[in-house]
């Protein structure tokens, strides 16, 4: 017997196969573009995620060898947040609008006017941010009315994946809660913001918990992915709480710091939380009864890919970061700020620009290789200092993973700057590994989320901080926390001409 995750991200869609061991049989994966028609605006057309999922289910398929008939359950994850409008037809009605556009700025006012700053945060357990998927809704309504016009569907980017599967719109609670449209504690769609926001519950799918049956492969899409017709679909959760249940971090106290292109702080918690100021994202979990926090910086991995593709093309990462091995720690007072494509966490900005700060003829390439290190590592301290101070509790461990986190230096910084023990697991397909695991649980393989991960999930190694270094980066720490606030009038001041 045989499990499938399908994880639809940004640039690529995964098609994952494990056995009821959690032992991984095959990976098949189609890689598309993204469009960015505009400044600040960020698009993809629906289709992409439709062929690249029957692309890298065919190849999983083909890899593994197994019989169709083998396959228990379908589980599903993806980019969060994104906006799909479907007609009547069941047709797109224009490209997506996705989770790094930062179009939605008068929007995310006109959300806070409408329900109060404190109300939407209370419901919904979020502010109204660019990314989020209810002021794109409003985007669309007032800049593309005869589009709106023709809307019956509104679906996430993994949930069209989902209705082309299996013919049914439904979609995860875990995704929905990143909408700014549902209510945390009762983990459905809230009345309250529907109304004031002028959105007919009509449009949205029903929504089902990460482990629950949706909906079963169709025969089209049989046909077209290889599948066996009847095989069970499961709601499964956006990328960031399957890369949860993918780690491990299912419990309070075990967070998942995911360092990839961006970064995310991931903190699961028993009961609906959230931070007061809507500075962290709060959703439900992929786990029934279970809500998580999360904060989000838009550019880790993605700061260290800039630096080298800019100052040091054609190199090797490995060659990159073995001389700032030999910087001490603080990188000899040169600070990095890693805001290149705006911030969200603790700072939401789309306006907000990376800098260096305190460059010294001293300084060369390997110090500034070691800022930006450094730099992305104080950006992730800033969620896990804020949902400390929102009284979520101890770190007792950080589990990391993500093409970031395949590095030794970045791994012992990360250790240092937090000052707790870092682990890495022996799954490292992420979210559409914890997509087959609440796949798995759907169909019953294991009894609950937990039992699943305990079958299949290992610690294979740990990073500890170390005392002296811990102590360089709190101080340091307390400078780079200062840069944000001195330069914000500066990341006003060079706004693109007409931007409010």
């Amino acid at each position: 017997m045989y499990l499938i995750g399908i994880d639809s991200s940004t640039t690529a869609t995964k098609s994952l196969i494990i056995d009821a061991d959690g032992e991984i049989a095959a990976v098949g994966a189609a890689e598309y573009p993204f469009e960015t028609p505009h400044p600040l605006w960020s698009e993809q057309h629906p289709d992409l995620w439709w062929d690249g999922t029957v692309q890298s289910i065919r190849a999983a398929l083909d890899q593994s060898g197994i019989d169709p008939s083998e396959v228990a359950a379908v589980g599903l994850s993806g980019q969060m947040h994104g906006l799909v409008l479907l007609d009547e037809e069941g047709e797109p009605l224009r490209p997506a609008i996705l989770w790094n556009d930062q179009r939605t700025g008068k929007q995310c006012d006109d959300m806070r006017l409408w329900l109060g700053k404190e109300n939407l945060v209370r419901i919904t357990g979020n502010d109204a941010l660019t990314g989020f998927t209810a002021p794109k809704i409003l985007w669309v309504k007032e800049n593309e009315p005869e589009i709106y016009s023709r809307v019956r569907q509104i679906l996430l980017p993994k949930d069209y994946v989902r209705y082309k599967l299996t013919g049914d719109f439904a979609t995860d609670k875990a995704g929905a809660g990143g909408t700014a449209l549902l209510e945390l504690a009762t983990r459905d769609w809230s009345p309250t913001v529907l109304a004031a926001l002028e959105i007919s519950p009509e449009l949205l799918p029903p929504t089902h918990e990460g482990t629950q049956v949706t909906g079963a492969i169709s025969a089209e899409a049989a046909q077209a992915t290889g599948l066996r017709a009847g095989t069970p679909v499961v709601g499964g959760g956006g990328d960031q709480p399957a890369q949860a249940v993918g780690v491990g971090a299912i419990e309070e106290g075990i967070f998942a710091l995911t360092l990839g292109t961006s970064g995310v702080v991931f903190a699961t918690a028993n009961k609906p939380f959230y931070e007061p100021e809507g500075r962290l994202h709060a959703f439900p979990h992929a786990l029934p009864q279970k809500w998580n926090l999360m904060g989000v910086m838009l550019s880790a991995a993605g700061s260290l890919r800039w630096h080298r593709d800019t100052l040091a093309p054609g190199v090797d990462y490995d060659e990159l970061l073995a001389p700032a091995a030999e910087v001490p720690a603080g990188s000899e007072g040169l600070l990095f700020l890693p805001y290149l494509t705006g911030e969200r966490t603790p700072h939401p900005d789309p306006f907000a620009r990376g800098a260096f700060v305190g460059l010294t003829v001293r300084h060369g390439l390997p110090h500034m290789t070691r800022a930006v290190l450094e730099g992305v590592a104080f950006g992730l301290r800033d969620s896990f200092s804020l949902m400390q101070g929102a009284g979520l509790g101890v770190i007792r461990q950080v589990r990391v993973s993500g093409g970031g986190a395949r590095s030794a230096l970045w791994r012992q910084i990360l250790a240092d700057v937090l000052g707790s023990e870092l682990a890495t697991v022996n799954s490292t397909e992420g979210a559409a590994y914890g997509a087959a695991l609440l796949a798995g649980v759907g169909a019953g393989v294991w009894p609950d989320g937990e039992s699943a991960c305990a079958a299949t999930i290992r610690v294979t190694g740990s990073t500890a901080p170390n005392a002296a270094a811990v102590e360089a980066y709190n101080r340091a720490y307390g400078f780079y926390a200062g840069l944000y606030p001195a330069l914000r009038p500066t990341f006003d001041g060079l706004r693109p001409e007409g931007e409010a």
